[in-house]
């Protein structure tokens, strides 16, 4: 089985695509969540939309190593790498430009976010103070590290659930092959040069049997 028809190439490629996609999706809503309503981002301490951001990501990435019709189990810890490492990088790279934004940015001419606090200044003022997400105890980062561990699980359960699926079509279909290339297989199959009917057995010679008078 080479990798191709495994689905391995493919689904590594779009799954690192869908990874890449995800963390900056993720990114931008980490710097406009100012924007979003109260009621949202004080919910719950903001912790049910960052665990949906944390689904939306899994999803995106399961989605597309699914499209691959993967039938390797490679595919489903690489799929909670893509996952997790995305949840990471989004948050870091949102928070880089906002913290930069801050950084960078009098008291009195803030704003709320907008697209031109998207700059390269603002990411690399930001960068050294983004990775404290997971650096600092964590005691003060839990929070992080469990968006980032339920991205990577569900990444891993929802490819997990499509290769076992895949590999369930694969052998179905091999079986139907295999019935269709071997002929007997088949009800009422006889080999070349079989006769339709078998010869009628003749009976035994019998001592006590009178013969039948032979015929001029």
């Amino acid at each position: 089985m080479s990798h191709n028809r495994s689905g391995l190439l493919a689904g590594l490629l779009m799954g690192l695509v869908a990874a890449l996609v995800g963390a900056a999706a993720l990114g931008a809503a980490v710097l406009f969540q100012t924007r979003l309503p109260a009621a949202v981002t004080t919910f719950g301490n903001g912790h049910p939309v960052s665990l949906v951001t944390s689904l939306i990501v899994a999803l995106l990435v399961a989605l597309a190593i699914g499209a691959a019709r993967p039938r390797t189990f490679v595919l489903v810890p690489v799929a909670g790498l893509y996952a997790g490492a995305a949840m990471a990088a989004g948050q870091v790279l949102g928070s880089s430009v906002m913290i930069g934004a801050a950084l960078r940015t009098p008291p009195a001419e803030r704003h709320p976010a907008d697209v031109s606090d998207i700059t390269w200044d603002n990411f690399t003022a930001g960068l050294p103070y983004a990775p404290n997400l997971y650096r600092d105890p964590i005691a003060e980062t839990w929070a992080a590290w469990l968006y980032l561990a339920v991205a990577a699980l569900a990444a891993l359960l929802l490819v997990t659930l499509r290769v076992l699926r895949a590999r369930r079509a694969h052998r179905r279909l091999t079986a139907a092959a295999a019935e269709q290339a071997d002929p007997s297989s088949e009800p009422g199959y006889r080999a070349p040069f079989e006769p339709a009917q078998p010869p009628s057995q003749q009976p035994t010679a019998d001592l006590f049997t009178p013969r039948k008078p032979s015929r001029d």
